[in-house]
């Protein structure tokens, strides 16, 4: 099975135009957050329109799954907490997003919502410790924002991880953990696109301009992870749980 992770496309359309032209080589797409711009010239309305459009076209494509990140935010729990509303009719649409707990294969996909206070945060606690009831399956999460002191939070200058996310690793212990947020990541000296946490691989793709975004191919059956950016093609072996993770360049041609 292969799997393409892409994150932080911000509205940058010409980027899902490229995901609709690949959709097809790819038995499942996960977006790890921030699919909006709060920073646009466009109105959050007037994106969420073409941006459910554009997931529904996508999930009749291939499976689709999609969390929500700090730009998604469009409303307020009863709990006073901003929370990405839209994501009720990004389940409508059949597209698994924030809460769900999907099989995909011989994956279990936990996806997990934005957190912006103490009650969210507690519900995906709850959320995880329900889906590490799930027997059978290897456990895959989705979470836009990286942990707390891994070299996918690293910004150059600091780490701008989930101190919550670090402890539930560490708990439930993931095989895969696929995120983004801190855009610069990969691409900062002390940063990097993967990283272990004792057994588990936490991944954040990045992002970068043009018409294709940073991302990363996840092939189950070899057990390679590929990223794919503008400054070069890297490699991991995902079910390498003993070396350190080291991510290898792939040689031109």
């Amino acid at each position: 099975m292969k799997i393409l992770l892409v994150s932080d496309l911000h509205y940058t359309l010409k980027q899902f135009d490229w995901m609709h032209e690949v959709a097809g080589d790819y038995d499942a797409i996960m977006i790890s957050g921030d699919v909006l711009d709060i920073v646009s010239s466009v109105p959050l309305q007037g994106q969420l329109v073409v941006i459910l459009n554009h997931l529904k076209k996508l999930s009749n494509e291939t499976r689709l799954f999609v969390c929500s990140g700090n730009h998604d935010l469009t409303g307020r729990s009863e709990a006073g907490e901003k929370i990405a509303q839209w994501m009720a009719d990004v389940r409508r649409a059949g597209i698994a997003c924030d809460g769900d707990c999907i099989e995909l294969g011989e994956w279990r996909v936990s996806v997990c919502p934005w957190w912006d206070g103490s009650v969210a945060r507690e519900g995906i606690g709850t959320q995880l410790a329900e889906d590490s009831q799930k027997s059978g399956r290897r456990w895959l999460w989705l979470y836009h924002a990286p942990p707390a002191d891994s070299t996918t939070s690293w910004s150059g200058k600091k780490h701008f991880g989930d101190e919550p996310l670090l402890s539930w690793i560490e708990q439930y212990h993931p095989e895969l953990v696929l995120c983004g947020h801190i855009h610069q990541s990969p691409f900062r000296k002390g940063g990097s696109w993967a990283d272990r946490i004792g057994e588990t691989w936490v991944f954040n793709a990045g992002n970068q301009i043009g018409s294709v975004p940073c991302h990363i191919v996840f092939d189950t059956e070899t057990g390679r992870a590929t990223w794919y950016s503008l400054a070069g093609t890297e490699f991991v072996d995902f079910t390498n749980v003993s070396d350190p993770a080291a991510p290898l360049p792939i040689p031109p041609g």
